[in-house]
Formats: structure tokens, C-alpha cells, sequence
């Protein structure tokens, strides 16, 4: 079906198959008919790759996905949309949708059972409440993805896209660039939806690394400190670690100490490097104990 950024278009089908939006699902569909093929090319929707996306809506970014890529499988969680999708759909013989909750679908099944010989990407127009859970969940499971084309919620793209080492830099920031090179695309005004939502958006891509930036001896532990880390931002570094860990905080100041740093420094002003060593230098000082 053609026209699915038409408002009327959408109405009409969406009436038809008795759908109303729900917003603790974070439903904001696409009418501005610019964005898609955007999203679609800029996320590597092409011959050669399949793509995995995740929130199929009525189906206007699947369809240009489809026009591109050999092989798209959407996830999609709300089951009220299957009967729309197989009409909006119906015609796109490369798409599969499948209706499950993309946090707790196998997604290594799904990619291995789809995608056999084809480089691999995730494209989505993610809820803006969960934005970073799914991220995180794409990353950590190390998944055989190339990259990830998302739009998000422009605060929450800064975010995600800032440069270690800047007042826009958090947690979320340093967990991205341990995995993958972010890259903000370009901005997509409220307007572009239905419902419009109270706030802009924004595309970005994450490039995913072969080999995470940096070298840690224990990963879950590194997280713990980048978490800690950011837990209390108006606190120094040393005291941020020494609440959020509980451990003294001679013994944060002596790790931030030996990682060649001054006792003062705030969390927002290391680099992944900084992290790494901090995080080594503590699992020293515990194991020692």
C-alpha cells in the first residue's frame, strides 16, 4: 500500500482495523515523507544486507527498508498492528513481521534464522521511553550487526552521540562508544508525526566496533565504575565512585590517583581511557584486600 505518510491514508486504515494509539507503548507514527528513505539509505538498506527493525508501526519505514534491502524482519510488539501491517504490507514479499517484545525476543535466532549470508543492520523509529534499554540490549548481546539507525528523541541523541570528555557526556555516552562510533544523521522536527509528540527528534547511527575501545580485565565491572562515575554528577569524581561503590575514599582518590589523574576531577571530563584505568586500579586495590 502507497501513501502511508498520507494522514488520511493512515486514518482510514488505522479506523478500518479498530486501532486507537496507545501511549504507554510511546506510538508516534511518520507522515513526513522525507524521512524514511532517509533513515533507509543512511542505514545501509541496500542489496547484499538484511535488515532487522524494530517497531513496524504501520509500516512506513518497513516498506521503503523493503524497497532497498534483500530481507527485512520487523519486531513489533503490538499485536493490534499485525492485521494493519498484513494490509500496508501486503505487497512487500521480502518483510516478515514478527509480534513479540523486541527485550525479550532472541534476536541472535531471529538474525541467524533470516538473514543467512547477508550483512546485517538494525533500523528503527524507537518508543522514547525506552530508547536506551533497547540500545544497550542491541550492544551488549553482540549481536552480528554491522550498524544501527535510530531515531530518538534529540535530547536523548545528544546524549548518546557526545563526545567523551563534554558537560553532554554520561553514562549512556560512554557505554555507546565502548561498543560502537555514534554518529548523529540529522533532526526531525515534532511535526513529522501522528500524534505529535512535545518534543523534536533526531536520527543517529552506531557504528558497531570489531573490538570494544577499550581493554578491561573484568566488563562488568568497568560498568559499575562508569555508572558510579555518573551516579552523582555534581560530585567529584572521588566522591561519586566512593558513594556509588562503597568503598573509602582514600581508596577512590588512591585509584583515580594512580591512573594519573588529580583527586578533583569530575566524571564528565574522562575519556574511556581514564575509565579503563580507574577500573583496573580498583580491581587491584579489592582483589588485594
Amino acid at each position: 500500500m502507497d501513501n502511508l505518510t498520507n494522514i488520511n491514508v493512515i486514518k482510514d486504515v488505522l479506523s478500518r482495523h479498530g486501532f486507537s494509539f496507545s501511549k504507554a507503548l510511546g506510538q508516534n507514527f511518520l507522515i513526513n515523507p522525507s524521512v524514511c528513505p532517509r533513515i533507509a539509505e543512511m542505514g545501509n538498506a541496500q542489496k547484499g544486507w538484511g535488515i532487522l527493525e524494530i517497531g513496524a508501526g504501520v509500516g512506513v519505514l518497513t516498506r521503503e527498508l523493503s524497497l532497498r534491502a534483500d530481507k527485512v524482519v520487523s519486531v513489533e510488539i503490538d499485536g493490534r498492528l499485525i492485521p494493519v501491517l498484513e494490509e500496508t504490507l501486503a505487497d512487500c514479499g521480502n518483510v516478515t513481521v514478527i509480534n513479540e517484545d523486541v527485550l525479550k525476543a532472541d534476536l541472535a535466532a531471529i538474525i541467524a534464522g533470516h538473514f543467512s549470508g547477508l550483512k546485517v543492520a538494525v533500523c528503527a523509529n524507537l518508543p522514547y521511553y525506552i530508547t536506551s534499554p533497547i540500545i544497550m540490549n542491541l550492544l551488549e548481546s553482540r549481536l552480528p550487526i554491522e550498524c544501527i539507525t535510530v531515531m530518538v528523541q534529540k535530547e536523548a541523541g545528544t546524549r548518546l552521540c557526545a563526545e567523551m570528555g563534554t558537560r553532554e557526556a554520561g553514562a549512556v555516552t560512554a557505554a555507546v562508544r565502548y561498543y560502537a562510533e555514534p554518529k548523529m544523521l540529522f533532526n526531525v522536527s515534532r511535526g513529522s508525526f501522528m500524534p505529535a509528540p512535545n518534543v523534536d527528534s533526531c536520527v543517529i547511527r552506531l557504528d558497531i566496533k570489531k573490538e570494544p575501545a577499550v581493554t578491561v580485565s573484568d566488563e562488568k565491572f568497568y560498568f559499575s565504575v562508569v555508572r558510579g562515575a555518573f551516579s552523582q554528577r555534581r560530585k567529584t569524581l572521588c566522591n561519586s565512585l566512593a558513594s556509588a561503590l562503597g568503598i573509602p575514599k582514600s581508596a577512590a582518590a588512591e585509584a583515580i590517583k594512580a591512573a594519573g589523574l588529580p583527586e578533583n576531577i569530575r566524571p564528565e571530563q574522562l575519556m574511556l581511557e581514564n575509565f579503563a584505568e580507574i577500573s583496573e586500579q580498583l580491581k587491584k586495590m579489592i582483589i588485594n584486600q
